[in-house]
């Protein structure tokens, strides 16, 4: 399963989050980046500003995918116990 690979190699929720949040930002800085910098204009850099936003989504559902994992394979830790003052 891919979800425990990427786990288990330190990947977390929050990450895949971060990453869905950066997409979306690297997605508005291409586009812009391309229609100034590039002489074939907007439908190029549309085309690009499209293509880095659909990282968005993907990341997401990652997201989703490994907060499920963490929840149900969560450690289970004993209930904690009382403890009783000590008499001196």
């Amino acid at each position: 399963m891919v979800v425990k690979l990427l786990h288990e190699k330190g990947l977390k929720t929050e990450h895949a989050y971060t990453a869905t949040f950066a997409s979306i930002g690297l997605s508005v800085i291409t586009w812009y980046g391309s229609l100034k910098g590039e002489p074939a204009g907007t439908a190029r850099a549309d085309r690009w500003g499209i293509f880095v936003g659909e990282w968005a989504p993907a990341f997401f559902a990652l997201g989703l995918a490994l907060a499920n994992y963490e929840r149900d394979h969560a450690p289970t830790t004993p209930p904690p116990t009382e403890r009783t003052p000590a008499r001196e």
